[in-house]
């Protein structure tokens, strides 16, 4: 039996990438301590409920399991509040990280898998953003994973550790079978909060920004459905099971969204219309985000299944539409 561990497991993406694993014969590991995450996303291997910062959690799950692999999902996740609070974001993603990867490298499981993001690369205006693209992160999330990829480029050259790194861009939808779907506390992310608006969850979505240097004045963003990314990250094990090496990959669609397109294709999806204030900017928030690479399709043979904006936005509805589904 292959275990991975999957720190984060029992959040958004770390429950379908447990999903996956399972699928993919593997045995995963879900070790969340809850702060965001739902015991109730947990059901394809067994559950820890650990702390990434205590160390003696880590410790007991390795030796338990003995995981041929790591997939690190878990971290604080949020812009805005890493702008307000950039030490809490130090703190809890680097410190949480270097446990990790100090417990895996003595526990001798030396194949890591990490998620970054493309808030590594900052604001780069008219950039089509690939691998080569040079990171300069403006926010303290972006800048807290880009020091992780530091950290597991030192362990990897010091220790052996090998690693694949995902930098990807705006994580969308559900499990197209309806078993998980992303539900966090409290909820941050532009489609769901456009499908709360829609069903009256809340009063109306808020429209960060009218000013910014796009065709209609609002953030472009690409879109990856969950599916799809996790299922990269499962390439991305085998790839280091196979013993390929490092490697980094960006998972995006390679087109950008400004949000009023977003807006406009939940109006089409739901046919009913999203209820829209609009907001001052928020800091941290680049203009446009858009990958540009065809690294993963070529090199990792990646092949997205749910690629498409609607698509996205329709899991993400019918996940929504669940009985007795709350955010």
């Amino acid at each position: 039996m292959r275990h991975v561990l999957v720190t984060g497991g029992a959040g958004y993406i770390g429950s379908h990438a447990c999903k996956a694993l399972a699928q993919a014969g593997f045995t995963p590991v879900a070790f969340d301590n809850l702060s965001t995450g739902w015991a109730e996303a947990v059901k394809y291997g067994p559950f820890v409920q650990g702390d990434l910062m205590n160390r003696a959690d880590l410790d007991a799950a390795f030796a338990r399991y003995r995981p041929v692999a790591v997939m690190h999902f878990a971290a604080l996740s949020l812009v805005g509040e890493s702008m307000a609070d950039p030490g809490r974001y130090w703190r809890v993603n680097l410190g949480s990280a270097l446990n990790l990867i100090e417990a895996a490298i003595a526990a001798g499981c030396l194949n890591f898998v990490f998620s970054s993001t493309c808030a590594t690369y900052g604001d780069q205006d008219g950039v089509m953003l690939d691998e080569s693209t040079v990171q300069r992160p403006i926010n303290s999330y972006g800048a807290s994973k880009r020091a992780i990829e530091d950290m597991l480029n030192n362990f990897s050259a010091s220790h052996g550790l090998n690693r694949v790194i995902f930098r990807y861009f705006n994580v969308a939808g559900a499990d197209p079978e309806g078993e998980i779907g992303e539900q966090h506390r409290p909820e941050t992310h532009l489609i769901p909060l456009m499908l709360d608006a829609i069903e009256g969850r809340r009063p109306a979505l808020t429209l960060y920004g009218t000013d910014y240097a796009t065709p209609d004045g609002t953030c472009v963003r690409d879109y990856v459905h969950v599916s799809d990314l996790v299922a990269a990250h499962v390439l991305g094990l085998n790839w280091l099971l196979e013993g390929k090496g490092n490697a980094e990959f960006n998972l995006g669609s390679g087109r950008g969204f400004s949000v009023r397109e977003v807006i406009a294709a939940a109006g089409t999806v739901t046919n009913r219309p999203v209820p829209v204030v609009e907001g001052a900017r928020r800091a941290g928030d680049a203009a446009a985000l858009v990958s540009g690479s065809t690294r993963a399709v070529e090199v990792l043979g990646w092949q997205p299944q749910h690629g498409t904006l609607t698509e996205m936005i329709r899991h993400a509805h019918l996940w929504g539409q669940k009985p007795g589904f709350t955010r």
